[in-house]
Formats: structure tokens, sequence, C-alpha cells
């Protein structure tokens, strides 16, 4: 099920006759990594006339649908919520850039690879979260979802976190580069 909600401005004379409008999609739930992430794709990424794209994938449940129906359309319903509040966030923090939110049910990594070539995405960003050690540990056996995204998506693609609170920056890893550090 599809949840669409676009905010902000058409696009200006200039920008279409030129093209440079540039599609980046920031892929959200509700944790304080994927807020960061996006808030690096608002401010960072962004620019003046862009299309910033919220991305919220809710998994298929498992459960019978007679069973979880009602559990199912609470958790809609929140990620709705969840992904129109922050649409509307980074309208107040950047009013020049034009966003979208989209909440879709389906498994995470094929929605999201689907949604970046169906919108023709210029920039994917994702959150990067500090691994821990059982995550080092199962690494070998099986790529993380990021990583995958980084890999196989049409576009260029980034996972940002931000560093402890006692040093500043942004570590930040795409297809070349794994966990530079950026100061911004």
């Amino acid at each position: 099920m599809n949840f669409e909600k676009k905010v902000g401005g058409g696009e200006s004379g200039s920008e279409a006759a030129f093209g440079c409008r540039r599609r980046v999609m920031a892929v959200v739930d509700g944790g304080a990594p994927a807020k960061q992430a996006m808030m690096w794709a608002l401010t960072h990424v962004s620019n003046k006339g862009d299309i910033l794209t919220l991305l919220r994938v809710i998994p298929h449940s498992d459960h019978s649908p007679s069973s979880s129906s009602s559990s199912s359309s609470k958790k809609e319903e929140r990620a709705r919520l969840l992904v129109s509040s922050l649409a509307s966030l980074c309208k107040a923090c950047r009013p020049e850039v034009e966003v979208e939110a989209l909440v879709i049910r389906g498994h995470k990594l094929a929605t999201v690879l689907s949604q970046v070539k169906k919108l023709e995405i210029s920039v994917l960003v994702l959150s990067q979260t500090k691994p821990s050690l059982l995550s080092c540990l199962m690494m070998s056996r099986k790529e993380n979802f990021v990583e995958q995204c980084i890999e196989k998506a049409d576009c260029s693609a980034m996972a940002v976190r931000k560093q402890s609170n006692g040093v500043g920056g942004y570590l930040v890893s795409t297809r070349c580069q794994r966990n530079f550090w950026l100061l911004a």
C-alpha cells in the first residue's frame, strides 16, 4: 500500500529550462540515525529546487491477514504520521526544497532499489549505525542492508552516521570509500 504526500512548490521556469532539479531519497524510520541521515540529505545534498523523497518501508506481515489487520493498519498509520511530520520538518528547515513522503509495504531492499529506479533518484542517503561486535562477526556471512543498497543502487548512494558527541563531523560510506570522516 502506498502513501504519498508532496510538500512544497513547483519548479520555476529557469529550473525547468535547464533541467537542474535532482531527486534525493532518504530512507527513514523512527530512529535517531535515520533522522540525522535525513537532515544530512536536506542540508548537504539537496539544493534549491531539488526534490527530497522520504521513504519509509513497512515489512510484509508474516501472520494471517485476519489476525493482524488491525495491528498492520496501526503500523501503517504510525508510519504515515512519522513520515508526514518529518516532511513538515524538512519543509520548515528548507522551504526551497520540495519534499515528498512515501510509505510502502514490501521487502526493504527490493522496495528501496525499485523506488530508486522508478523515481530516477540521483542520490540515495541511508543511515549508518555504529557496528556492534556481533554485527561485525555476522558481516562476513552476509552483507547488511546498507551495504547492499550502496552496491546495488542505480545512483550515487551514501550511508551517513553522525560522530559521537565529543567529536564533530560525520562518517560517510560510499561505493569507493568506507567510513571516511567529514567535518561538516
